[in-house]
């Protein structure tokens, strides 16, 4: 029987002149797994500093169970003075700290296990940020609150969290613009907007699938909106099982949805466009070798781009990801071999810090001082207020002083500034820090039909899989590595590396970061395919698993699954109406504790009933489709 851990009571919070939540009433039971999700702004951190204590709402009541115990994590945590050791473990003796298996996996998955003795104070902002994440994983607890934990995480630091906390028993409550981190650890998933606190079952992916479904059935006026959630949901179907299959969600109501919905580009439309707008030369890397602070980089690297290639750059922290940006526009030199720009090429790169804005003008002259109109595919055009609100700034932010913006709202109009110059090349490095999932939806939308190259450093797996179409990969050997199997490849070939150097829990940010000896010349891409390193497109995830296929059904057989099915779908849209009335009894119960228990445990169950018919919709619809 799951009880109520923590639970909000008619709550309202304010900032300044802006309601963030009003009249919110909601709960968090043992053991749930839930995703907080909004736009900046809209008051996720709130929600979450409220319910964890650190903050109080204007009004209305917070309710903790009693012992209940919360460690929370904060997007601006202060570390005391001292050593890594004392932050995580404190004065606790290295042979009783070591003894506990979970204190030592917390260690050694953060990359700290050889740092123990470092000082906290002279540290970068990311690896303190892990220090203070360590330091709650090791303890034990009945809520753990995070807010954008995989901040600063590489992809494999990504994994080896979500991992680690699918293995915890606690509930979870947590922060994230991270969608495929989303898919991973969470079961439901709530949308803070408009002061309210929507719920959803399910991942990411399923949350796409009712949103969308919300406004079919509401028939909303946002229509581009909506538009940008079927295509967003037409590409999750689309993809391979094993993204697909993970949210429960009913494939009959999504291929409904996305049936007239085309695929999300027209990559061979967009490199004809491209190689029209680029020439067929756009950087042609020459047997460089790179040198940075003393350490070698990258050795004898043959590396060619083309016209609309759309590359994903992955690596560990260290290994030279922006330094290969830096190369590619000459803000680096190599060491020896040469770096050829093509004479079309106009590169525009977003870099990982917030460069200098014009402070003193509004955010609208802030867009319109490069350009007031961007002319996208088929010679539709934008206003530069239309992308403001595309981009999540509504037309009443848009005359706050630049210098008066959120950290956000400022990332968001670097980047648009950046797409408003209409560049032919984009290097994006880390484009998803700061951004929300709408506003990345917004710009996985505008990059489907830009037609350039592109290449992105990001440690957000789900961003590069919906916008690049190769994955690129550096190892720590001095060489630039095309993974045709993608980030499931890349966190394989890891995990065998550090099986074979003896080491299988060694720190994703510490192993092979920048040693290993390589000789004679990587070429990372052919270029007799006519297209750089588009020639290996569609490697953007590998393959998925083969399972035996179920013997085809005989006539009377099929007639009988079909009758089943429909049994199933009439007992899914029971469960269903009984799942959405308990919700609405839990709000209206807000006061009565011994009422919520109760409705929350009759809830558990029909949740539970829902989700094995559901399994069983699936078994049987996949036979008949086969057959």
């Amino acid at each position: 029987m799951s009880a109520v851990v923590v639970s909000l009571e008619t709550v309202s919070a304010a900032h300044g002149t802006r309601v963030l939540l009003d009249g919110v009433s909601l709960g968090l039971g043992t053991g749930e797994r839930i995703g907080v999700v909004g736009r900046n702004g809209a008051g996720k951190s709130t929600l979450l500093r409220i319910l964890s204590g650190e903050a109080q709402p204007d009004s209305g009541r917070v309710v903790h169970a009693g012992g209940t115990r919360i460690g929370a994590l904060s997007q601006t945590d202060a570390l005391p003075a001292g050593t890594v050791r004392s932050a995580v473990v404190g004065d606790v003796a290295d042979h009783v700290w070591a003894a506990d298996p979970r204190q030592r996996a917390v260690l050694t998955g953060l990359g700290l296990l050889d740092r123990l003795d470092e000082g906290t104070a002279t540290m970068s902002g990311g690896e303190r940020r892990r220090v203070a994440l360590a330091r709650l994983l090791v303890q034990e607890l009945d809520l753990l609150i995070l807010d954008e934990p995989t901040n600063h995480l590489d992809v494999e630091g990504v994994a080896w969290l979500a991992r680690h906390l699918a293995s915890r028993r606690c509930a979870l409550l947590v922060a994230t613009h991270d969608r495929w981190f989303l898919d991973e650890v969470c079961d439901r998933v709530w949308e803070v907007v408009d002061g309210r606190v929507d719920a959803y079952e399910g991942g990411y992916s399923a949350y796409v699938l009712a949103r969308a479904e919300r406004a079919r059935r509401a028939d909303a006026t946002e229509a581009r909106r909506q538009n940008l959630l079927r295509k967003e949901l037409a590409w999750l179907r689309r993809g391979p099982p094993a993204r697909t299959s993970k949210p429960r969600f009913r494939i009959e109501a999504a291929n409904a949805l996305i049936a007239d919905e085309p695929p999300a580009r027209d990559s061979l439309a967009l490199r004809t466009f491209a190689a029209a707008r680029l020439g067929k030369d756009v950087f042609d890397v020459e047997d460089a070798t790179l040198s940075v602070g003393g350490r070698e980089l990258l050795h004898d690297v043959t590396w060619r781009l083309g016209p609309g290639d759309r590359i994903g750059l992955v690596g560990v922290n260290g290994a030279g990801k922006t330094s290969l940006l830096r190369l590619l526009t000459g803000a680096l030199r190599p060491d020896s071999g040469q770096v050829r720009q093509g004479a079309s090429a106009r590169v525009a790169t977003l870099s990982q810090e917030v460069a200098e804005l014009p402070g003193e003008l509004r955010a609208l002259e802030a867009v319109e001082q490069v350009a007031r109109v961007l002319t996208l595919e088929r010679g539709r055009e934008r206003t530069a207020g239309q992308m403001l609100e595309q981009f999540g700034l509504p037309s009443g932010r848009q005359w706050t002083r630049v210098r008066d913006l959120s950290g956000g709202e400022r990332r968001r109009l670097q980047l648009l500034r950046l797409l408003m110059e209409r560049p032919n090349v984009l290097l994006l490095d880390e484009p998803t820090n700061d951004l929300d999932t709408d506003t990345l939806t917004a710009l996985e939308d505008l990059l489907d039909s830009w037609s350039g190259t592109l290449v992105v450093v990001s440690h957000d797996r789900y961003f590069l899989e919906r916008t690049c179409d190769v994955v690129m990969a550096l190892l720590g050997d001095r060489r630039i590595t095309m993974l045709p199997g993608g980030i499931e490849e890349y966190l394989a070939r890891r995990a065998a590396a550090e099986a074979s150097a003896g080491s299988p829990g060694q720190p994703p940010s510490a192993a092979g970061a920048g040693g290993g000896s390589a000789t004679g010349r990587s070429t990372a891409t052919d270029r007799s395919a006519g297209n750089g390193s588009g020639a290996a497109t569609g490697a953007r995830t590998g393959p998925a698993a083969s399972t035996p296929a179920a013997p085809a059904m005989t006539s009377g057989e099929l007639r009988a699954a079909r009758k089943e099915l429909s049994r199933l779908e009439r007992a899914l849209e029971k469960l269903e109406r009984q799942e959405s009335e308990l919700h609405t009894a839990l709000a209206e119960a807000a006061t009565d504790h011994r009422r919520i228990l109760a409705l929350n445990t009759e809830l558990q169950a029909v949740t539970a009933q829902k989700d094995s018919t559901e399994e069983q919709w699936l078994t049987l619809a996949s036979r008949i489709e086969g057959s």
